[in-house]
């Protein structure tokens, strides 16, 4: 239901002259509360555990936040950072926002509280938006912008909304990175001044940071004890986090849309909605949070967040760009006969007139190479179908190259700035396509329909995008609209992705972007997971895992055991330590087998079979991160329990080998502390059991002692630098 309202100035003061008008947005542990007077700015509060009813009219007076909701740039003595800065139709840059009326609307899930604000001069209208889950303690704002005016305005500045955290010995968890080497963790005291995090690739936007923070309120952060504000912002396009900490005055976060060469011109009676910022609270540290986040990810954010993932087999680190049908039919057949159930066929299967031989051609001529594939896609799905498995298949519909029948009839699809030629890309002809476009994205959503009406029997697409925006400038988009392209492409590939999914609802996707691009919540509602990063070394995984498990769950989390020495790292490491890492996430494998020994394949075989055991419990159970690997003990360990607690599995990796070494004894966490769990290794290599195998510990015991892990490895052969072990523990 749309309110359009003419409240005058002097309507607004009569307005503030009514009893304070509180208004608490609830979820099932926690709570923000929000004073809404008619005529007076949005102010928030408080966000925390719930609170008594009697308590909410004397918060004022026991000091609490009472920051402004949604501030405006122009008018007032506060100077320091705004969500909101507007050139309106007569060149004022001044707007001041007063409450207009809040109102409620009831999901099946969720309860949202619409505030709408009013200009005191101006009919244009900002309503701050709160979406409360019934079912996790998730909290979701954007703010919608609906101009009245009669001449158009400009959006100089339009975050999605902010949070106001205490002022006080506050640390920031966030993360930063690059290609092959995503999702790094850093962590810092919140000081004076303003700090920023954003990204500007325009396409892919978690490569080098990530729009996720974590605040921990009472000092460094601790895993599984203290309170932490988790916060994400949930958008595929270039983004801007900014915490603000004046003098004497509370930290504040803002987060949205980066606004730098993204103005946007808002016409008369438009409505403009920003992406969410979704934000929970915990006090059971880091850990409280993630588990929060990740529930929420698995019931309301992740494409078929209820549905296990298949174990797969992909081959680009196996072949690169040599397919045929008789690798592809080899590589189906090893997978199949270790227990795999989906095959995934990578770049290289594509191209008439370009052949893809390499990455300089053929992007957008999606038509296959009948030279390597003479019975086309759908004799490879029929192969996979004889060996028991499922089919994938690869393809990056976003882009194209200037070598390609795509970019011969097409020059004007592709993202260039007026008057200049194109900056190219990956293999020094890569082009990005205008997704502002519609035509473009008739194009893309062509793309997919085209594989899936001819093998309607594709179980799986790894959808990739491998450049980011290198020259600014639309030649879809109008000269004065020029600053729209960020925001209009992602616009573009939203509606692209809702028409793939009405028609293809079942199909599994995986957002791919050189890597770990994609790792977003603005991403994941099409799409079942994200890979991680192109770099497969184990030891480096564990590090980047150990990050993009701060706010994501393993069942989004592809993560493969790949060949040794590493195609990235060149990093020796032996098969063991590739499965258990490549355990704690999606398990998957990128790798040649018919390049593999004997015993690595049985190995192989029998970690894919106690996978399948513990899928359940990896994919949706609750994580606890037990030692980080950045915290300098040479080790990290974490477990994931079942939500009854009636089993989980314990994983240890060593990270570094020092003669007379001394590594700390890992107390486990989230068990029962009644019951008693019997202790069984995954993927067991020594000679003989550990003394522990087979015995039964109540959760107490596991929770308060833990278990004394051998430093190393009793078995033939085995290079004892890589030590690791992975636990299954059964409830009695």
């Amino acid at each position: 239901m749309k309110h359009y309202l003419t409240i005058t100035f002097a309507v607004l003061l009569a307005l503030s002259l009514q009893a304070n008008a509180y208004e608490r947005v609830k979820t099932p542990a926690t709570e923000i509360v929000l004073e809404a007077d008619a005529g007076k700015p949005l102010r928030i509060h408080y966000y925390g555990p719930h609170l008594a009813d009697a308590d909410i009219e004397s918060l004022v007076a026991s000091g609490s936040l009472n920051c402004d909701a949604y501030p405006a740039y122009g008018m007032g003595k506060d100077n320091g950072c705004k969500a909101l800065s507007v050139v309106h139709s007569d060149g004022s840059l001044a707007t001041e926002l007063r409450v207009a009326e809040s109102y409620r609307e009831s999901e099946s899930n969720a309860e949202i509280l619409k505030v709408k604000l009013v200009d005191t001069k101006y009919p244009f209208y900002v309503t701050v938006c709160y979406r409360a889950y019934k079912d996790v303690d998730m909290i979701e704002t954007w703010t919608e912008f609906e101009n009245r005016e009669k001449k158009p305005v400009t959006l100089t500045r339009f975050d999605s909304g902010l949070l106001p955290v205490r002022r006080g010995d506050v640390h920031l968890s966030y993360f930063t990175g690059d290609w092959a080497a995503e999702t790094y963790l850093h962590e810092m005291p919140l000081q004076g001044g303003v700090f920023c995090i954003s990204n500007y690739d325009g396409v892919r936007n978690s490569h080098t940071s990530h729009s996720e923070v974590m605040l921990s309120l009472d000092g460094k952060a601790q895993e599984n004890s203290g309170r932490v504000i988790g916060a994400a912002l949930c958008y595929s396009g270039n983004y801007e986090i900014r915490v603000e900490t004046p003098a004497g005055k509370n930290h504040r976060v803002f987060a949205g849309i980066a606004p730098d060469n993204s103005f946007y011109i808002l016409e008369p009676k438009e409505l403009f909605v920003t992406p969410v910022l979704a934000f929970t609270y915990s006090d059971e540290g880091l850990g409280g949070a993630s588990r929060s986040f990740h529930r929420w990810a698995r019931k309301y954010r992740l494409a078929h967040g209820d549905r296990e993932r298949k174990i797969l087999l992909n081959s680009w680190e196996g072949v690169y760009f040599d397919i045929n049908e008789q690798g592809m039919d080899q590589m189906m057949g090893d997978i199949a006969s270790m227990g795999g159930e989906l095959f995934v066929m990578d770049d290289g299967w594509f191209g008439e007139k370009y052949p893809r031989l390499t990455d300089n051609c053929a992007l957008g001529d999606w038509k296959v190479d009948r030279n390597k594939l003479p019975g086309g896609v759908s004799a490879l799905v029929r192969m996979a179908d004889r060996h028991g498995i499922s089919f994938g298949i690869w393809i990056e519909p976003e882009m194209t190259n200037s070598v390609s029948e795509l970019y011969e009839k097409h020059p004007d699809w592709i993202i260039k700035a007026p008057g200049r030629d194109p900056v190219m890309g990956r293999g020094g002809t890569q082009l990005v396509l205008d997704m502002s476009n519609p035509e473009v994205q008739d194009f893309v959503f062509k793309v997919v329909d085209d594989i899936m009406q001819e093998n309607p029997d594709i179980d799986y697409i790894k959808w990739d995008a491998n450049m980011n925006v290198r020259n600014h400038g639309s030649q879809y988009l109008p000269a004065d609209r020029q600053s729209h392209l960020f925001i209009e492409f992602h616009r573009g590939f939203a509606k692209t992705c809702d028409r793939i999914r009405a028609k293809y609802p079942d199909l599994t996707i995986q957002a791919c972007a050189s890597g770990g691009g994609r790792a977003n919540y603005g991403v994941l509602p099409w799409f079942d997971e994200f890979w991680v990063s192109d770099n497969t070394d184990a030891l480096q995984r564990v590090y980047m895992q150990w990050g993009t498990s701060y706010f994501y769950p393993a069942i989004a989390m592809g993560s493969h055991i790949s060949a040794a020495p590493n195609h990235q790292t060149g990093r020796v490491i032996p098969i063991k330590y590739r499965i258990d890492v490549a355990m704690s996430g999606r398990l998957g494998m990128e790798i040649q087998p018919k390049n593999m020994t004997a015993e690595e394949i049985a190995l192989c075989r029998n970690a894919i079979a106690q996978y399948k055991q513990i899928r359940p419990v990896v994919q949706f159970g609750d994580i606890y991160r037990l030692i980080s690997p950045y915290e300098g003990k040479n080790l990290a360990s974490m477990m994931y329990c079942s939500e009854d607690k009636s089993q989980a599995v314990f994983y240890w990796w060593k990270l570094e080998t020092f003669c007379s070494e001394l590594l700390p004894r890992v107390r486990m966490a989230g068990l029962d502390p009644e019951r008693m769990y019997t202790v069984h290794e995954l993927n067991r290599i020594d000679r003989n059991p550990l003394p522990f195998e087979g015995k039964a510990f109540s959760g107490r015991y596991l929770m308060e002692n833990g278990l004394e892990i051998p430093y190393s490895h009793k078995a033939d052969g085995y290079n004892s630098d890589w030590s690791s072990r992975v636990l299954h523990l059964v409830a009695q």
